[in-house]
């Protein structure tokens, strides 16, 4: 009963995300706090490992594990952006509120569009982690 519980999370996580089966994701700015239960249902539904920051392949989803003090935020979305597909996304997972390395909010919002990317929602992916989502503004009209 338990290993479907956790299934169910994982899916969810995913789903959240909008992780797809087949998906190319990179993972960026990993360290020993990130929650492997994030990056194993990310694994888990796009059927492949995540992408180091080393990787060359074009990549459908960027996972960004960002916190206070991890450097300019704008400088790494700009490098986060070259490997990234054309209607691909950014995750930027920042600590919670009142956890360490917490980043408020407005910091996500003022670096996405000196980045090039616009903001288009938010979520929460774990009790320690939340995420802002980011894409190119030719992504986001593509949408509607």
């Amino acid at each position: 009963m338990v290993a479907a519980d956790d299934a169910g999370r994982s899916s969810d996580i995913a789903g959240k995300l909008g992780v797809e089966p087949g998906m190319v994701v990179q993972e960026l700015g990993w360290d020993t706090d990130v929650d492997e239960a994030v990056r194993d249902a990310v694994e888990e539904r796009a059927g492949d490992e995540l992408l180091d920051e080393d990787a060359v392949e074009v990549v459908d989803l960027v996972l960004m594990w960002w916190r206070d003090g991890d450097g300019d935020l704008v400088d790494a979305l700009i490098n986060a952006i070259g490997p990234l597909a054309d209607n691909g996304v950014i995750w930027v997972l920042t600590p919670k509120t009142g956890r360490p390395g917490h980043v408020e909010p407005s910091e996500i919002a003022e670096a996405a569009p000196t980045a090039g990317l616009s903001q288009t929602s938010n979520v929460t992916v774990s009790e320690s982690w939340v995420g802002a989502r980011l894409v190119s503004p030719k992504s986001a009209k593509s949408k509607r």
